[in-house]
């Protein structure tokens, strides 16, 4: 079926009609056929009211959902919520269908593919030695975060897994009739089981919690997907450029973790929990290794007698502890029996671990993951002088290839700490070690010339000899577990030291004070064991980040350790923080600008400049489409290297599918090498525009500030409208929603903050101020709207901020958001704040439409609009519901049930949402 068929959708309708209707029937076979008719006459109202904007329909349906009992109630939210997450499985499982389909048909590679990024490096007339320059020094690492309004339960999640592998195989495989059969049974019985299993947790999850879930994705997709990756590329390259000589590539692309390291306003994560998570990760890559080599003695059932092998091959297997005679002329099943006692040797002296299949005799553990390469090495080399190559390129592969990825720690944890508890950790050390210093009183020169004095000794601050304040024991004891976990698995395993609210360069010298202590700086030697962060957040600090940097780089006792470092520093950028205080449009610009500075600074050093980009799922907090994200930053901000979160929900949306896993991994590539290698294609934002997005900024952070910062009883406004008050009740993330216990906007998480605006569906971080901005600028501008056009023509930048607001709009329902209003109890602040929210969304949406010249929201993305149509139906009679539900439990109704049909309320809108926090 080609791209052009305008019936490629159909399999993805008729998944969904599969799905409902068997939903259907299990609601029918369960609860009874009353309830049944119930929810199908809230969808076929719900559905009419969409397709035909029919105000007897909506009636209908508030009608029948406002008069639901309570029992009939948490199977109306049940029921929907269950088709968004079938809906989900749905989608997920079509894109990878029309991928393939576009394989097969041998189209062109799609963009986001890493073909369709090298044949634009071959049709620009790049150098196969710049191609492969590139690979050589690049790194890019998706970093996975828990996420406070992540709400997905693991059970649900496999067993939705066990529903999507189910329905491939229907695509994949011509079944016989009785295979079909067993399969129809199969889903039937995975969707009742989905039905019948808790959607919530009963407890709070704690960190070790996250942790686990996290790995689940390894299991899912990374430990496979990844070599894959690597090994298609790899040939690839080898098609394209036969003139380079052969090699492996660096393990560039990687993974990295905040799960279990991030202490930034979670008390909960400890030394003992990084202990446990670098452990619990560790394990995890072993059984994987431990798995893989059982399956490679299987595949290398080659006799001597029939082929030669390498005599370095012959002395690994002499040094197994493999004595059986039945193998005694299996040289490859002898050589990797010893390497299985080796690993299992490992992953007891380091985890406390025990191989399910016990090694055949003990054997010295691995001192590191290179040595575990080194004889993989020896396995391959036999093979290839041997005219077994072809075995090589198979399950050996990909195991060494997941070695060099992975090594003996799965991911690179980053530890995170907010600047205010070092401050205090530092003062109270100086305190104790040097009285006469009052370090909370030192302005910023003195502190940066007193740290950087002791920068220079290698003698400690810290006395084992004083006993300390909680918070600064527990900050010396997890930077002393750092230096512990770096001597077990090695410095990848924590090889980032973020710090959160960095607004001076103080705040950098304080963690380098830090690691000090533990050994993980050494001022004689210059060396630095991990690179320090600083982390830019508001609107303020990211105007400051280039300044602050600038100062930094010209320290030399600092400029001196970035030798260690390979001469980069990294910097990230906080996109959540940075919205919350200015707004979506100034929030996007102030991040570029900062981003220029930077490599303006960079540049002037000599330094190479790494960005780590803080972005969350929804466009609130620089959500959005990655592939489009980097190329639209500015030039030379991607040097070949770049970090990114992935956080909450859409990490299970990008990750759990193996398939749709790998594709997101290959985007983040190709995005960074197009940057890269193909920068010239864009050209610098020409001087009239950058004018523009100035004034455009000014006026839209105003129009922000004003509304959220300004308006007296907004803040009332914002926690009476929305579910901010039961999110924080909700069991769904270790660390609290808000930094304090006030209700000030100010101390309250971006994650919660976004999170909640999206559940009573005006999406108010993605897009106001836009309108009233552009209404503005045109007052000064007569004729200003052509300049508008042109930069949504030409300049990336501005066309990926409207992209993304267009998505965020085109979610956003002003009908449901004023029922939310009405949960406001005070009618004048009511009606001060919401036709002010409401007016700025109509000039918002107008505007867009009018620089884009569409017709409607989401005309340049018809897939997604194909989704709306598809999922929000479903969606809205949980909106209702919950409105329901939030003013009996204010009113006083605080039965368990209640209570419980809120958080489901949340966790399917979240669903059918996808990218909400």
């Amino acid at each position: 079926m080609s791209d052009s068929d305008p019936d490629k959708d159909l399999p993805l309708r008729e998944d969904i009609r599969l799905l409902g209707r068997l939903l259907g029937d299990t609601v029918r076979a369960q609860e009874g056929g009353l309830e049944f008719e119930l929810v199908e006459r809230i969808r076929r109202s719900s559905i009419a009211f969409h397709r035909h904007d029919n105000r007897a329909a909506r009636e209908e349906l508030e009608g029948i959902l406002d008069g639901l009992t309570a029992d009939r109630t948490m199977i109306v939210v049940r029921a929907f919520s269950y088709f968004s997450h079938l809906a989900n499985i749905a989608e997920d499982l079509h894109h990878i269908r029309r991928s393939r389909a576009h394989l097969i048909a041998g189209s062109a590679p799609r963009e986001g593919s890493l073909s369709h990024a090298l044949d634009r490096a071959r049709d620009a007339g790049l150098a196969p030695e710049s191609v492969a320059a590139f690979f050589d020094s690049a790194l890019v690492v998706p970093v996975l975060t828990a996420h406070p309004t992540e709400v997905q339960r693991k059970s649900i999640l496999d067993t939705e897994m066990k529903i999507t592998c189910l329905l491939e195989q229907r695509d994949r495989v011509q079944l016989t009739p009785d295979e079909r059969e067993a399969n129809d049974e199969a889903v039937r019985r995975s969707v009742l089981a989905l039905w019948q299993t808790r959607m919530l947790r009963h407890h709070k999850l704690a960190v070790i919690d996250e942790v686990a879930n996290g790995l689940s994705f390894y299991d899912y997709t990374f430990l496979r997907e990844l070599p894959r990756l690597y090994a298609r590329l790899e040939d690839d390259l080898a098609r394209r450029y036969p003139q380079l000589p052969a090699r492996e590539l660096p393990p560039f692309l990687r993974m990295g973790s905040w799960i279990g390291g991030d202490r930034d306003g979670n008390p909960f994560v400890t030394a003992e929990v990084l202990r446990r998570t670098l452990r619990m990760q560790s394990s995890r890559v072993f059984a994987y290794y431990l798995e893989q080599l059982h399956k490679l003695g299987a595949d290398l059932s080659q006799t001597s007698i029939v082929v030669e092998v390498s005599d370095e091959l012959k002395q690994l297997a002499h040094r197994s502890p493999d004595n059986s005679p039945h193998r005694a002329d299996e040289t490859y099943r002898q050589a990797l029996t010893g390497i299985y006692a080796r690993i299992a040797a490992t992953a007891r002296s380091l985890d406390q671990m025990e191989a399910l299949r016990h090694a055949i005799a003990e054997a010295p553990p691995y001192a590191a993951a290179a040595e575990f390469t080194a004889d993989l090495d020896v396995i391959r080399r036999s093979l290839e002088a041997h005219n077994s190559g072809l075995l090589a390129r198979g399950r050996l592969r990909r195991l060494r290839r997941a070695v060099s990825v992975f090594g003996f720690h799965l991911a690179a944890v980053d530890l995170r700490q907010n600047s205010d508890v070092h401050e205090r950790v530092i003062a109270e050390l100086f305190a104790a070690a040097r009285p006469e210093i009052d370090y909370a009183a030192l302005d910023e020169p003195a502190r940066i010339a007193l740290l950087a004095e002791e920068l220079r000794t290698a003698r400690p601050l810290a006395s084992p000899y004083l006993d300390y304040s909680d918070e600064t024991a527990d900050e010396l004891t997890i930077i002393r577990t750092a230096a512990e976990m770096h001597r077990l698995y090695g410095a990848a395993c924590i090889p980032n030291y973020i710090v959160s609210k960095s607004d001076g360069v103080s705040d950098i010298l304080e963690a380098a004070l830090l690691a000090k202590e533990a050994g993980l700086l050494r001022p004689l030697d210059g060396r630095l064991d991990f690179n320090i962060v600083p982390l830019f957040e508001t609107i303020g600090d990211l105007r400051n980040a280039g300044q602050i940097m600038d100062s930094l780089l010209g320290l030399p006792a600092y400029a001196r350790l970035l030798g260690s470092r390979g001469g980069a520093q990294e910097v990230m950028l906080g996109y959540s923080d940075s919205n919350k205080d200015g707004g979506f449009l100034t929030s996007g610009w102030e991040l570029y600008k900062a981003e220029i500075k930077l490599i303006e600074v960079f540049a002037r050093h000599g330094i190479r400049l790494r960005l780590f980009h803080g972005r969350g799922g929804s466009v609130g907090r620089g959500g959005g489409p990655s592939f489009q994200a980097i190329l639209a930053q500015p030039g030379g901000a991607v040097q070949g290297q770049i970090r990114i979160t992935e956080q909450g929900e859409v990490i299970g949306s990008k990750y759990s599918n193996p398939e749709l896993g790998r594709h997101n991994l290959e985007i983040l590539a190709a995005a960074t090498f197009e940057a890269t290698l193909l920068a010239k294609d864009h050209a610098a934002p020409r001087t009239e525009y950058l004018h523009a997005m100035d004034e455009l900024s000014e006026l839209a952070h105003q129009a922000y500030r004003r509304m959220v910062y300004e308006t007296p009883g907004f803040e009332r406004y914002f926690w009476e409208s929305t579910v901010i008050s039961e999110i924080a009740e909700l069991n769904i993330g270790s660390r609290p929603a808000s930094r304090t216990k006030s209700t000030n906007i100010a101390d309250l998480r971006a994650i919660p903050w976004v999170f909640s605006w999206a559940q009573c569906r005006l999406m108010l971080p993605g897009w106001f101020g836009f309108g009233t901005a552009i209404d503005r600028w045109l007052e000064s501008h007569p004729g200003g709207m052509a300049l508008l056009r042109q930069m949504h023509r030409e300049w990336p930048f501005f066309a990926t901020l409207l992209s993304n607001m267009d998505m965020v709009l085109a979610k956003t329902d002003i009908a449901i958001a004023s029922r939310y209003a009405e949960l406001v109890t005070e009618t004048a602040l009511r009606d001060a704040i919401f036709p002010r929210l409401r007016d700025e969304l109509q000039t918002t949406v107008e505007r867009l439409l009018e620089i884009t010249q569409a017709a409607e929201l989401l005309d340049s993305n018809p897939l997604l609009k194909r989704s709306i149509r598809n999922r929000f139906p479903y969606m809205d009679p949980l909106n209702h519901i919950q409105v329901e539900l939030l003013q009996r439990y204010r009113a006083g109704d605080h039965e368990e049930r209640t209570k419980r049909g809120i958080h489901l309320t949340i966790n399917g809108i979240a669903a059918a949402l996808r990218n909400s926090g």
